[in-house]
Formats: C-alpha cells, structure tokens, sequence
C-alpha cells in the first residue's frame, strides 16, 4: 500500500508520515518513506508552492521504493490536492478536509469552481469530511485556542488512517506524552483528536468500498531494528569509523539543506568524543576541518549544493597536504540555489574533478538510507589509511527518507587504527608507506617530527616546497597513483541482481538503487535478459567493471541528473552507454524505468 500525505507546511504533514511510519514498522511491515518539503521557508499558506507532503510504501515483502503513486491520499486543503490528484490510483481513496475548502483557499490553489462539486473527483473514492470542525469538537474539553485547536487536525487524520490499516496507538501516545511533558494539555488535546478520528473511523457510515485493510507483517532476517533515515545512519557510521580508528572527530559545517540534520544528529554525541563546529561559512567549516586532521583527529565537514562548490578551494588544500578528510555531500537540485528541498545527483562529475589542478580523491556513494551507515565507515577507513580527502555522496531523497534498518553487531567490524609516525630517523612529512603510497601522519608536538606543510608543491624527498617542474610532474603522478591504489582495497565489479551477461545492463548509483532494483526485477520475472550494477565506489571504479560491462550488449545508466556516469563509464571503460536522465528534482518511478528499460530491448533486437 502507498499512503500519501499533504497539506499546507504548517499542517504538520511530516509528523503525521513519521508517526505512520513508525506504528507501521512496529506492525512488521517493511517499508520505505518520502518526504517532500516545500522549498520555500514559509511559502504563504493555501498556495501550491507552499504544499508539504509525505509518501510511504509498506507491504508484507521486501519495499525498495516509498511508490509510484499512492493509493490513499489525503489533501487537508485545496491546495494539497491540486498538486497531488493527479498521482492518485484510478479508483483510490481520497480524503478531503473540507474546513479548508473556503472561497479563498480555493482561489489561491488556483481553483475557479470547488473540484467537490465539478465531478473532477468521480474516478475516486470520496470522504470529505470537515476534519477541521470535528478535530474542533474533540479538543474542546481541553481549553485550547483556536490555533491550537486547529493544530490537532493532523492527529485525528492520522487517527482515521490508524483505524484504516489496523495500527495501534499507543506508541504516538506515549511520543505525544512525552513530547508534550511541559504542556500536558496540548498532550491531552492531541490524543483525544487522534481517539476522535478513529473513532470516527469504527462508528461512521462510510463510502461504500472504504473498509479498514490489514497488511500482514514482513519476513525480516532476525536481529534488532529501527527506522533510519540516511543521515543519522551516516552521523552514525561517522562516529563507528573514528571509534575503529581510535580518533576523536571534529565536524565542521554550516548550516545548509537538507545537510542540516546531519549537523544535529552529531551535535547529540559529545559522549562519543565528537565535536561540532557550527561556522560562519562554508570555507571555515572545511578549512577547521582539516586543522583539526592536521592535529591528529578527524576532521569531517558537510554540506549540500553550493556549499559543495565553496568548499572546493579547501578540498584542494586537503589533497596538496594529504592530510585525511571525510567530507558529506547531501545533494540537492542546482545549480546554485536551485532546488533546496528537491532531490538531484547533479553533483557527481564535481566531485571527481571540480578543483584545479590535477587534484583526484576518493568518492564513495550510498544506495539506501541504512547503506549511509556502512559507506560512512569505509569513508573514515579510506581517508585514514591512504591520507586522503574522501567525498561520500548522499540526496536529498536518502537523508530524508526512512527504512528499517537492522542494528549491525559493530563488533565484529574489523578495527583499522589510525597510523601515526612516532620515530624521527628519516622523517619528512612526505615520507610514504610503499604499500599504500600514503604520506606519514605526524601529530604536531611530536618530539623530532616538526614539520610545514601547506597548499604550495613539496619536494618529493625533503617535503620542502618545490618549485621544480619535474618534481612537480612526479608528485601528480604519485598522489594520482595512490588514489588509484585504493581500488586494490575494494570488492570488484558485480552484479547486484541477474546474469553476468545478457541483453541489457542497468548500471546505476547512490539513490537510484530501489527503483532500479524494482524495475529488473519485473522485467527478469518476464523472461527478459536484464541485469543491475550498482556502483557504491565513484572514484576510483571498481576492478573488472570494463569487462563486465562489456558483456552485455547494451549499458543503460539511469540518473538524477542530465548525463554525468554514463560520461564517466563511457570515457574510462570504453563501453557503448546509453543513458536515461531526470532533473525533476523527484527520484524515478519505477514505472518509468520498466517503460524504457522495455524500449531500450526491442530497439536493441531490431
């Protein structure tokens, strides 16, 4: 089932879904979540502009995608539905807050006769219901104002939907309770609407063919679960990677969307040795950054869009004195501004070349919410043993959405102690280890190891600055190679879901995983020769990854952006890459991945 929730910004539409969605992961359900902010801080109210929504998909079966469209939507006024109709099923339920529907409203949503009176709503099915008036009604014991009042109408809605697919209460309850422990009034108002609206749910003559739906609980693999989203499992896996490398991590960012919540989620474990920088700007928060990894922890900074593009003087400095860096890229629709709130990949080909000079690092990408976790660890590991800066690349669609996500056992990850030079004998700061071809990490205040590094080039055999051409030729070749190297630590090219050959590869990255996953898997359950690649590892690519794909006869890369891997692939594989872009600031459905992955096989047999 796919539910979808939208109102007004101030409707409280996100902690409606969040609340849905964890009553629904405590029934057992699998599940996968999007929420949809209005790009504007505080769009006027009633506009179309200013709508904020929330989707999740949940089932008894393993969910990869939040949904191509929803089967119950519920507008809670002219505007919500006027962005949002469209989307809905043929025949699905529809549940309009008419308290909303005023002259006004209706005109601001750009409505000239109201859509519950026009028959534009006839192919749905139709409860409309003054959820205002009778959210109203249910709080009035309570003695609240009419802003207050009016704020419950999110609760008895999500009552009403609690009473439809069979979830309990008692957990918004207990988190409204305790949210609320200082205004135990507004605590109280809001559990008797969510009672109302179930109520309402078990005791109103309802549209014919509106009954409560029960969807049976997943198969999981055992262990511990809770509901992630993709920052705080990458805030999480940040905190692991500097534990298993005994350092101490410094994040440096400012505030920008939707990295944001990385930076709070963060700033809640000082127990854990962390230390947050909130900065003036986004040059500050990189270059505190990399002090603090000159100092001996890990500096880790964070941003989104056009916090990317000023932080890349500052990249380059990490890379000239290869000094380790994780730096977290939450992309977002650009350029510039562009599209706060919106999800885009448009920001991989900056992140592999966008500095001067030949200036290569590591770029890692996560596929899910939970997978932020896992990549998040192998960032730290990456820049403390090869000395590097390392972009880890996430959206707006992974940091935002949510999954449930099986606790690993951090024990039994294996430990990589950071390694830092104690012995002076032969010491100069650019001395390297002949495996991995990383510089030494000298802590200042090292007996014997007083050293100057900085951005201008350095000999290769003393560290000191070196103006000489063919030192210079030699040092970009080495740093060069020693990013390259990294591709000896990594798993090889596979294949994520099929044959290793066929008809048709579908090679994709970062948040496109679900859909892609989907969409093969419907299209193998036809019979056709389809398989998925999914890259995690950007720069450098995986081993065997030319000669994989060249087994297939055609090489589909689907992205979030106007064609930027499929340039990639094509320069540095050779294989023939055909690719299929969006730049809607929304992820693919999976319907428009199986439609052109179908058109791509016949065009390929004729």
């Amino acid at each position: 089932m796919v539910v979808r929730f939208a109102g007004d910004s101030g409707d409280g539409m996100q902690l409606t879904g969040s609340q849905f969605t964890a009553a629904t992961a405590l029934m057992g359900n699998d599940l996968a979540t999007f929420p949809d902010f209005p790009a504007e801080i505080r769009a006027p109210a009633g506009t179309t502009y200013g709508v904020s929504g929330f989707q999740i998909q949940f089932g008894a079966h393993d969910i990869l995608t939040p949904g191509d469209a929803p089967h119950v939507l519920v507008a809670m006024n002219p505007a919500a539905l006027k962005v949002n109709l469209d989307d809905l099923v043929s025949g699905g339920l529809l549940i309009v807050n008419t308290g909303a529907f005023s002259k006004n409203n209706l005109a601001r949503a750009g409505y000239e006769v109201s859509p519950l009176e026009d028959g534009s709503l006839d192919k749905y099915r139709v409860m409309a219901l003054d959820i205002t008036k009778m959210t109203v009604a249910a709080v009035k014991e309570h003695g609240l104002g009419a802003k207050d009042a009016h704020r419950c109408k999110n609760m008895w809605t999500l009552g009403l939907i609690f009473w439809l697919f069979g979830r309990e209460r008692k957990p918004t309850v207990d988190w409204l309770r305790a949210k609320f422990a200082k205004r135990p009034e507004l605590a109280e108002a809001n559990i008797a609407a969510l009672n109302a609206g179930h109520i309402y749910g078990e005791t109103a003559e309802l549209p014919s063919g509106v009954d409560a739906f029960q969807v049976p609980k997943a198969s999981h693999q055992p262990g511990e679960y809770r509901n992630v989203t993709g920052n705080q499992a990458m805030a999480w896996g940040l905190v692991v990677g500097c534990e298993l490398a005994g350092l101490k991590m410094m994040y440096g960012s400012y505030p920008i969307t939707p990295a944001s919540t990385l930076l709070h989620a963060l700033a809640a474990l000082k127990r854990f040795g962390v230390v947050t920088f909130q900065a003036e700007d986004e040059i500050a928060a990189i270059s505190a950054a990399i002090g603090a990894s000159f100092g001996g922890s890990l500096g880790v900074t964070g941003t989104s869009g056009p916090g990317m593009a000023l932080k890349t003087e500052a990249m380059g400095l990490a890379i000239a004195t290869e000094l380790p860096l994780v730096i977290c890229n939450v992309q977002r629709g650009g350029p510039s501004t562009g599209l706060p709130t919106k999800t885009e990949q448009s920001d991989l080909l900056q992140s592999l070349w966008g500095r001067n000079g030949d200036a290569p690092l590591a770029v890692l990408a996560a596929a899910t919410p939970g997978e932020c976790f896992h990549l998040a660890v192998d960032a730290v590991r990456i820049a403390t043993k090869y000395m590097t800066p390392v972009i880890l690349l996430s959206d707006g669609f992974l940091a935002n959405g949510a999954e449930p996500w099986r606790i690993p056992d951090v024990s039994s990850i294996e430990p990589f102690p950071a390694q830092f030079r104690r012995e002076a004998e032969g010491f100069h700061p650019f001395v390297r280890d002949p495996e991995t071809l990383a510089r030494a990490w000298a802590v200042p205040g090292t007996p014997g190891l007083a050293h100057r590094i900085g951005g201008l080039e350095k000999h290769h055999d003393t560290g000191h600055i070196s103006y000489d051409p063919e030192n210079h030729d030699r040092m970009t070749r080495v740093r060069a190679a020693k990013i390259a190297r990294i591709a000896d630590d990594l798993p090889s090219a596979k294949v994520e879901q099929g044959d290793t050959s066929g008809d048709l590869a579908v090679v994709g990255w970062g948040s496109t995983f679900g859909a892609i996953s989907q969409a093969v898997h419907e299209l193998r359950s036809e019979g056709r020769r389809v398989s998925h690649i999914h890259l995690r590892h950007m720069s450098p690519l995986p081993r065997g990854l030319s000669s994989l794909l060249a087994s297939f006869k055609q090489v589909m890369v689907p992205e979030l952006n106007d064609g930027q891997l499929d340039k990639v692939l094509a320069a540095t594989t050779g294989a023939r890459v055909v690719g299929f872009h969006k730049v809607a600031g929304r992820p693919f459905r999976v319907r428009e991945l199986v439609d052109e992955i179908r058109s791509r096989l016949v065009s390929g047999d004729n």
